[in-house]
């Protein structure tokens, strides 16, 4: 008996006889006495609620291996007793529900409603999770995953909370898919709308008619995900392996896409290439070209989604650039290999990790993308707008948006499926525990010019793309009235002062304020969960371990107005009753952007040797040690996409959150989607320029406190120009 697994057992019991076992009113205020005692578990079983003193059955069995720790069967009790508290736990909960019995067998069985229940709160939370955590260690104890207590607790972990914040609110609305009108199993109904023609069909071959808009999707989200693997990698090359000058701006520009809100790189690309756009009267005044509206369909969402997604495949392709080992790349030279034979045949198949997470996440955010489409989009039709307005639209078809669901979930696995395909059983290690301080060759002439190419006109849009952001921040009328102004600004963001201090009168401040607290709150999470879960998948081996990995991407992979509505349905009723407070804000991000930390983290593990784990193991460290000491600072890079990429779309989501935000929690994302349905567009990007410039701080922040990983390689000299530097004697 390990002072963990007693410790777990302690705060099993105090959940259940002190803390309140359900949540509290939230019209009132709470007392002490509900807070502690009052409101516990035990206190309410003796009172009347009969079906909560069955869990002290598995609370008292957990009390044998403690008091007798020396018994051979210590384990069997442990397991016994985690699982039939978290089975009971979970029974009670699904059958009672506000209204009395949830299954329509229990009220014949007993002749009424039965016993009612509200959400559970801070007891029952504490104490499923002790016996979830006495599982755990009851299955090390009989030797699961070599007996290593910490690998399994989380692998539990992380598997129930997947399974509650992700499976669970999925599946409550995907089985609406397969249900009728009247939510009766109807698997024909199910067909019918599977196999509509506006998702299937191919007249667009044949005639001037559309495609379906599953082939619009799947067409879209290949050029994505092709699109921003290219540019990606572009700008990791040359921010890793070329002496270019001005390498730290042009990182910049690769990433400040990324911090921008949703609907503002929709709105510029309008105002370069619209009908009205500044682009189009240079070309028509000038030239005598006439306008046009290309912008609206294919072309404008996939520049859009360019823009939007390149940073991550850059975020992912820096770190795995960077861990490419000199040593044997100046082995192949060795061996009278020219650069370019070198590059194709060692530099980058030891690349594939990173592209292949790099095209599944591209492909996959372009899969779920809403915002870009909704904008752009025009006659060109996408799943993820089309779920949009099957769930709010004047249709309402709830069935609908579940069966659209059910197709982009099929077209994600496909792409999981493909990616492992491709990567194989192949190793691709380069992160070894030996000294290393060779240079990183420079990259063959051709392939440095090909990155210059790609990259720099694409950072130049970029800036030109910006300047209109900016520009439209201080003028009245972005295309009217080009005053200089500071309305805007004042309109969202005055401060006054009273008598009584300070007073944030803006419009905007409420908003402002609770975003970068629930940002500030979900990026640590969603880093941590989501690289504790990369390592368990390249450093341990577990039955349904593909499973496993496949649910870590699933609400990725449905559109965000799913997810929220999803969490709505799921979460409004008992046993979880969380909707309305900035907790499932918080899980909603978490849980939604955890499988960039996944992917980033899968593909920096992959290039690190497992013998430096297995080397601190056998020296006598514990796993958390070895993961803590070892592992975490090899992760830099991955720690560092993770908590950029989780904290800027906590700042800038709003498919996902659109349906979830409240009075008091009213995200930045739909004041600015409000003052763009008014048509305040000044407003809008006015706001959008201060997210923008906040986030560009909170990034600085992020890579001060993480840090550059440290390999003991050299760098090229910064000295030798870019072409120059390419050339190799």
């Amino acid at each position: 008996m390990s002072r963990a697994t007693l410790g777990w057992i302690v705060l099993g019991w105090v959940g259940f006889a002190l803390l309140p076992w359900y949540g509290f009113d939230r019209t009132a205020v709470p007392t002490l006495t509900d807070y502690i005692v009052g409101g516990s578990a035990l206190v309410h079983g003796l009172n009347g609620a009969w079906w909560l003193l069955p869990i002290l059955v598995p609370l008292l069995m957990s009390l044998r291996p403690a008091l007798l720790p020396s018994r051979a069967d210590n384990s069997t009790w442990l397991i016994a007793s985690g699982f039939l508290g978290l089975a009971l736990i979970v029974i009670e909960g699904f059958t009672i529900g506000l209204n009395g019995w949830t299954l329509d067998v229990l009220k014949a069985l007993t002749g009424g409603n039965g016993p009612s229940q509200a959400g559970m709160g801070y007891g029952a939370a504490l104490t499923s999770t002790a016996f979830l955590i006495i599982l755990c260690h009851g299955l090390a104890a009989r030797g699961w995953c070599r007996g290593d207590a910490f690998v399994t607790s989380s692998i539990g972990v992380v598997i129930a909370l997947i399974i509650v914040f992700v499976f669970f609110p999925v599946a409550t609305i995907l089985a609406s898919a397969f249900a009728d009108n009247d939510g009766n199993f109807a698997p024909l109904t199910f067909l019918t709308k599977f196999m509509d023609k506006s998702i299937w069909g191919l007249d667009c071959l044949s005639s001037d008619l559309r495609c379906g808009v599953a082939w619009n999707t799947l067409f879209l989200g290949l050029l994505v995900g092709v699109g921003t693997t290219a540019l990606g990698l572009a700008f990791a090359l040359i921010a890793t392996r070329t002496a270019f000058r001005y390498k730290k701006l042009l990182r910049v520009m690769s990433v400040l896409p990324i911090i921008t809100p949703p609907f503002v790189i929709g709105l510029a690309l309008i105002l370069i290439f619209g009908r009205s756009g500044a682009l189009s009267s240079v070309l028509w005044e000038w030239f005598g070209i006439p306008r046009s509206r290309w912008i609206y369909g294919l072309p404008g969402v996939f520049i859009a989604q360019l823009l939007a997604f390149t940073p991550i495949a850059f975020l992912v392709l820096i770190g795995v650039v960077q861990g490419i080992s000199p040593t044997l790349e100046e082995a192949s030279q060795t061996l009278r290999a020219k650069s370019w034979t070198t590059f194709v045949t060692v530099t980058l198949p030891l690349m594939r990790p990173g592209l292949a997470n790099a095209f599944l996440l591209g492909f996959v955010e372009s899969l779920a993308d809403f915002g870009n489409p909704l904008v752009l989009g025009g006659n060109y039709e996408v799943l993820s707008t089309k779920i949009f307005f099957a769930v709010v639209g004047a249709q309402q078809d709830q069935g609908r948006a579940a069966v659209l669901s059910i197709i982009l979930l099929a077209f994600t696995l496909g792409a999981f499926w493909l990616q492992h395909a491709w990567l194989g059983k192949k190793v691709y290690t380069t992160v070894t525990g030996k000294g290393d301080s060779g240079v990183p060759l420079p990259l063959p002439r051709r392939v440095a010019l090909a990155s210059y190419f790609t990259a720099i006109p694409w950072a130049l849009f970029t800036v030109a793309v910006y300047t209109i952001i900016l520009v439209g921040a201080f003028v009245r009328s972005m295309g009217r009235d080009y005053t200089p102004t500071l309305e805007h600004f004042l309109t969202a963001f005055r401060i006054e002062r009273t008598d009584r201090g300070l007073y944030f009168s803006g419009s905007a401040w409420d908003s402002f304020f609770a975003t970068v607290k629930v940002a500030a709150l979900s990026a640590p999470l969603t880093a941590a969960i989501g690289l504790l879960t990369a390592y368990l998948l390249t450093r341990q081996r577990f039955s349904g371990q593909r499973s496993f990995e496949f649910g870590t991407l699933l609400s990725f992979a449905i559109p965000g107005t799913v997810v929220g509505v999803s969490y709505i349905l799921a979460f409004n009723v008992p046993p979880i009753e969380i909707t309305g407070t900035g907790f499932v804000l918080v899980m909603c991000f978490v849980f939604r952007n955890m499988p960039v930390g996944v992917r980033s983290g899968i593909a920096t593990l992959s290039q690190i040797d497992k013998s430096l784990d297995e080397a601190s193991l056998t020296l006598g460290a514990r796993s958390a040690t070895t993961m803590r000491r070892v592992v975490l600072p090899l992760l830099r890079p991955a720690i560092v996409a993770s908590l950029v990429y989780s904290f800027v779309r906590a700042m800038t989501a709003v498919s996902a959150v659109i349906f979830l935000v409240t009075a008091e929690y009213n995200m930045a994302t739909t004041y600015i989607v409000g003052r763009v349905e008014a048509g305040e567009f000044g407003l809008a990007i006015a706001y959008s320029t201060v997210l923008i410039i906040v986030m560009l701080l909170a990034i600085l922040a992020i890579q001060l406190a993480v840090g550059e990983r440290r390999l003991g390689r050299r760098t090229l000299s910064t000295s030798a120009s870019p072409v120059a530097a390419q050339a190799i004697p």
